[in-house]
């Protein structure tokens, strides 16, 4: 098949879900398949990983976009017309250009649209569209300004209005719709009943599948959680962790340490002082620091609270033999049984509860990782996924 492949960011180097998600999507489909990548970017420097693609891309686009969302042309125009701020800010002149004259000038089978914010640059085609929603838009942005000012939220909630109307409005312009988790394409049905969206999940990085699952019981255990620190999420887990969780964790474990690591950590959290817990900023491409840190941790904490999407990092861990202890939101659309593949808390007093009895309880420890690393095996195999994406292709042409 010959596919035009939209997505709103390039996908290298994989420094967020997003990222890891096309760039595997990517890998496998070029094995059968013809790909033309149309990607959007902020920063001239981004330009230079063009050439990790070039061996899954027949043609590589990249245009640009706002580098800084925060200008007044763009928040004027969000607040003026009929456009949320995440498509205003989100939207390139350039690509709408690009992707007009590569459906003149070329033939394709099928257009892949990642997100439905890439969508306002496609024009009217008769080629087949598929759009992947990676989460619910408007459902994140609601969970984060629950946490503002009444003050600020007010006119924040418009934006969300807008948000949802265009979401609901791309759905129904694709010839069909496709989310990573189960929980989401309920949330798409109650809004529009008319579509039914087909699964396309997340995936757990071939590099982070080990071949024999370590022991990671020690006398000194580790706590990890990584993730890019653009996301209000890993915001909200990270602060949650540092200030309601491992005070308690330390009373019980004094020789316990924490290491948090990402992309975008900010000042706040690089000059957290304590001889327990390792701040580590990670560049977006040290692919090696990550599988190392996944790979020798003892236990992964994500106590995470915002909707929307599946964890990859959540994935990650279980790729990696590292057990995971998280929130019902975390594990969300992964279908993990709480006992078996996870142990799931909800306060700081059951993550510290969780925590103790899993490091304590070696056969404990033992069954979570191994039921937990063969479901990634069996469920969360970008191969598998791929193949799944190509019949979906397949069923709208």
């Amino acid at each position: 098949m010959k596919i035009l492949m939209l997505t709103p960011y390039l996908p290298y180097p994989p420094a967020s879900g997003g990222q890891i998600r096309t760039l595997y999507l990517l890998k496998y489909l070029a094995r059968n398949h013809s790909i033309t990548l149309v990607s959007l970017y902020k920063d001239e420097k981004e330009k230079e990983y063009a050439q990790y693609l070039k061996s899954y891309c027949k043609e590589i686009h990249l245009c640009k976009r706002a580098s800084k969302p925060w200008q007044f042309r763009i928040i004027a125009k969000a607040l003026f017309s009929t456009l949320p701020f995440l498509i205003v800010r989100n939207y390139s002149p350039e690509a709408a250009t690009t992707i007009d004259k590569l459906l003149n000038e070329k033939e394709f089978d099928v257009i892949h649209a990642e997100t439905f914010y890439i969508m306002p640059h496609i024009p009217e085609t008769e080629i087949p569209i598929l759009l992947v929603e990676q989460t619910i838009e408007y459902k994140v942005y609601q969970h984060y300004i629950a946490s503002l000012p009444a003050i600020i939220r007010l006119p924040l909630l418009l934006d969300i209005m807008k948000l949802k109307s265009s979401e609901t409005y791309y759905w129904h312009k694709a010839n069909q719709v496709a989310t990573v988790s189960e929980f989401d394409k309920g949330e798409i049905k109650s809004i529009a009943p008319n579509i039914d969206p087909v699964i396309i999940p997340n995936g757990a990085g071939d590099e982070m599948f080990v071949h024999t699952l370590p022991d990671h019981t020690a006398d000194e255990p580790t706590i990890l959680f990584i993730g890019n620190f653009f996301w209000l999420q890993n915001v909200e887990a990270t602060q949650y962790l540092i200030e309601h969780i491992f005070p308690q964790l330390v009373e019980k474990i004094p020789n316990i340490k924490l290491i948090v690591a990402g992309q975008n950590i900010s000042e706040k959290l690089i000059g957290i002082k304590h001889k327990s817990i390792i701040i580590k900023a990670l560049a977006p491409d040290d692919e090696l620091e990550v599988k190392r840190l996944y790979q020798s941790s003892t236990l992964f904490l994500a106590p995470i609270f915002g909707p929307g999407g599946t964890r990859l990092k959540i994935l990650a861990s279980m790729a990696a033999g590292l057990p995971v202890i998280s929130t019902d939101i975390g594990i969300e659309g992964l279908d993990l049984v709480d006992g078996k593949h996870v142990l799931v808390a909800r306060t700081p007093q059951e993550f510290v509860n969780q925590s103790v009895k899993i490091l304590s309880d070696r056969s404990l420890y033992a069954s979570i990782q191994k039921n937990a690393y063969l479901a990634a095996k069996e469920r969360f195999s970008w191969k598998n996924i791929a193949k799944k994406l190509e019949n979906v292709y397949k069923d709208i042409i």
